[in-house]
């Protein structure tokens, strides 16, 4: 009688597997969309309906909770991909370029709602559409970063690759997020100052932080869900190239 003393494999070698990550994950998606309808719902309802007019803006300041949590996720999202760029550089894991490439896109249509709804609120709030200041112009060059590493994704054909590339141009990249961050402390700008999250406390009634605050976990549960999708469908994109090569091939040789 023989005991198999050898260790058994923790989760993070399991995730490293393309199959054991998709057989992980998949249970969540259902769970993940749920609740994400379930909060959209509920933060609509307090929005709309539980949430007062601006004495200045009156119902135009209701922009604030799509604005808002757009406009964290455009940064939340980069770090994912700077968080995933050090995991393919220094740790070589597998999925850590899967989950890269799969945050580009969702990070680029985050980050353009936000300048979108931000533009929407700033025509009757500022009397402008557009304003050169730190932070809408940051936000501006953080699309095009983004817009910059999908198109990098789409010019390799070799994904393995690519992802050491776009992995160093990430981390540069992110030098633009603590400029997006404290811009408005750093220079004068249309943009009022950190209101939420201060050393003193919400600067906001909670008639308008419990909206955003449920809008922005909605948001926020929404990207996860997205994500964790786009990474299995970039794995099953992955795999039939392979076969492809395989097929391809199998037919050049004798």
């Amino acid at each position: 009688m023989t005991i198999d003393t050898a260790p058994k494999p923790n989760l993070w070698t399991r995730l490293a597997h393309p199959g054991q990550f998709v057989a992980l994950s998949r249970p969540w998606l259902w769970p993940l969309s749920i609740l994400t309808a379930v909060l959209f719902a509920l933060g609509l309802w307090f929005a709309l309906f539980n949430s007062p007019a601006d004495y200045q803006m009156g119902d135009t300041v209701r922009i604030m909770y799509v604005h808002v949590p757009t406009a964290w996720l455009s940064q939340f999202v980069y770090g994912v991909m700077a968080v995933s760029a050090l995991g393919s550089l220094v740790w070589r894991h597998p999925m850590a370029d899967v989950a890269m490439k799969a945050a580009a896109p969702l990070g680029a249509t985050f980050t353009a709602l936000a300048l979108f709804t931000g533009s929407l609120w700033g025509r009757p709030t500022w009397g402008t559409f557009w304003e050169w200041d730190g932070r809408m112009t940051s936000t501006l060059v953080l699309l095009l970063i983004y817009l910059g590493i999908i198109a990098l994704w789409r010019a390799f054909e070799d994904q393995l690759r690519a992802a050491r590339v776009i992995a160093v141009f990430t981390l540069v990249g992110a030098i633009n997020i603590p400029i997006v961050k404290f811009s408005v402390d750093w220079w004068s700008t249309l943009h009022q100052p950190a209101s939420v999250f201060t050393a003193g406390g919400p600067h906001m009634p909670p008639s308008i932080l419990t909206p955003l605050l449920v809008m922005t976990i909605a948001f926020t549960v929404l990207f996860l869900t997205l994500h964790l999708k786009a990474m299995h469908t970039e794995i099953a994109h992955r795999r039939l190239a392979a076969l492809e090569r395989q097929a391809a091939q199998a037919k050049v040789s004798p």
